[in-house]
Formats: C-alpha cells, sequence, structure tokens
C-alpha cells in the first residue's frame, strides 16, 4: 500500500472549485492518503466578525482561550467537515478527525523566545496505528490540526507540522504540500528538483518569496528530519506526478 500525507493549505478551502477538484483528485489516486488541512483565512474572518483581534508572534499565531474556541470551530467545525461532505459525495469513504480524536496526534506547549503563544502546540507523539487502521480498511482519514495535550488539554498546532510529524510516523512514501501553483517557479519556469542550499540562497535573495516561503521551509524541515518524498504542488501535479521535490542533496536519487 502506498502511503501519501496530503497537506492542504487553508486559502484554498474557501473555494467550491478547488475542493471539486481535490475531491476528483483523491478519487483518482491508487490509494486512500491522510489529508491533513489548514484554515487561517477562515479563523482570521471569524475572529474579526467576532471582534477579537488576531495577534501574532513572528508570524504564529497566539491562541488565548477565546481564540482556541475559535480555531475548534473553524477547523474541526466547518472546514473539516466541508470536506468530509464533499468526499463523501463523490463516494469516497472519508473519516474526519482531529488529533484529539482517539488521542490520535499529541502535543506539548510550544515555548517561543519571543513572547507566549498560548494553546500554540508542537506535535510530541502520532499513533500510527489509528491512521494505518484506517488506511488499510480503504479509508481516507481528513485531519484538523487540533492536538490534545496533557491532562485533557487542547493545542492548536501547525498543520505544516503535524503531516510532518504524520508522515514520518507511517514511514509515508510522500508528503505533498498541495498549493495553488504547480511548485517553485524561477523565471517562470518550474524547479523540478529542489535542495537545501539552493532553496535558502533563492530565499535570501527573493527569487522564492511571498507565500512559498513557508512551503519550502516546511518541505525542507520535513526532508531534514527524515521524510524521504516531499513534493510542492497542485492538483494538476499531483494527477500527474510532477511538481518541486524537495531533496536532502544531490547524493540522494
Amino acid at each position: 500500500m502506498m502511503i501519501q500525507v496530503l497537506k492542504i493549505g487553508g486559502n484554498e478551502l474557501d473555494d467550491p472549485t478547488f475542493i471539486d477538484q481535490l475531491v476528483e483528485t483523491v478519487k483518482g489516486l491508487p490509494s486512500p492518503p491522510v489529508i491533513v488541512h489548514g484554515g487561517g483565512k477562515e479563523i482570521r474572518e471569524l475572529q474579526e466578525k467576532l471582534g477579537m483581534e488576531a495577534r501574532y508572534i513572528e508570524g504564529l499565531r497566539v491562541t488565548d482561550d477565546a481564540s482556541l474556541e475559535v480555531v475548534q470551530m473553524v477547523l474541526s467545525g466547518r472546514i473539516n467537515k466541508r470536506l468530509v461532505a464533499a468526499l463523501g459525495a463523490a463516494g469516497i469513504d472519508a473519516f474526519g478527525m482531529s488529533g484529539i480524536d482517539r488521542n490520535a496526534v499529541k502535543a506539548e506547549k510550544l515555548h517561543h523566545p519571543a513572547g507566549d503563544l498560548g494553546w500554540v502546540g508542537r506535535v510530541v507523539a502520532v499513533r500510527s496505528e489509528v491512521f494505518l487502521n484506517l488506511l488499510e480498511n480503504g479509508i481516507t482519514p481528513v485531519l484538523s490540526p487540533v492536538c490534545y495535550g496533557p491532562d485533557g488539554s487542547i493545542f492548536n498546532v501547525n498543520a505544516d507540522h503535524v503531516a510532518e510529524a504524520i508522515a514520518l510516523a507511517l514511514q509515508a512514501d510522500a508528503l505533498v504540500f498541495v498549493s495553488n501553483v504547480p511548485g517553485v517557479l524561477v523565471e517562470g519556469k518550474l524547479v523540478e528538483r529542489l535542495e537545501p542550499a539552493q532553496a535558502q540562497a533563492w530565499i535570501a535573495d527573493g527569487t522564492i518569496s511571498g507565500g512559498m516561503i513557508p512551503k519550502v521551509r516546511a518541505a525542507l524541515e520535513a526532508v531534514a528530519h527524515g521524510v524521504q518524498a516531499v513534493c510542492i504542488t497542485n492538483l494538476e501535479g499531483l494527477r500527474h506526478q510532477s511538481g518541486t521535490l524537495v531533496i536532502k542533496s544531490s547524493e540522494v536519487e
């Protein structure tokens, strides 16, 4: 069984066209993937509607008690069920869950030198059997990155890091960061293979910019921690196995 972990960015998940295309892509995969989704855009929008000010420390969302309630509503409620409903309507056996369910993903408080992030966590353990049992039964897990901590506490965890942790725990064949572009583009051309040194240089000189920077950094981190294959691509690239393959070094074939 081929194991793929797909990380879907939150910015695409309020687009019905993207969700329809995602469903068709998942339907065409050789085996069910694990889907991990974000949702930062909709969290911000709901915070604004509720009169709450979103606060960040070095780009990381500060999650106080009130913000944690919004995070859970949006991620584990609105977005997760939207995805599961769309997959189910296409005949895909999908199971919506968070890291809390069956204690699937355990986290602890993330201590940041620049300040207290509140209920923001980092992954410390993954119950791989939870995901493997679902996959072996032909079920697609759809995971929101809300995880459980000591004594029943709940943490908001970066979805990239959750996807990376699951890929490592499952010894996945591939971790795919699904974007709205075909991969890393340099002067309009797709970079098919990207090594850490080149990636850092392109980030430093602005060749890689904007929303692609966190995707590339997350991919580099995953490769450094032992994920065998990390790809940045879009849905068409996922269908045709194209995109930017991030590799540890030129020695990796």
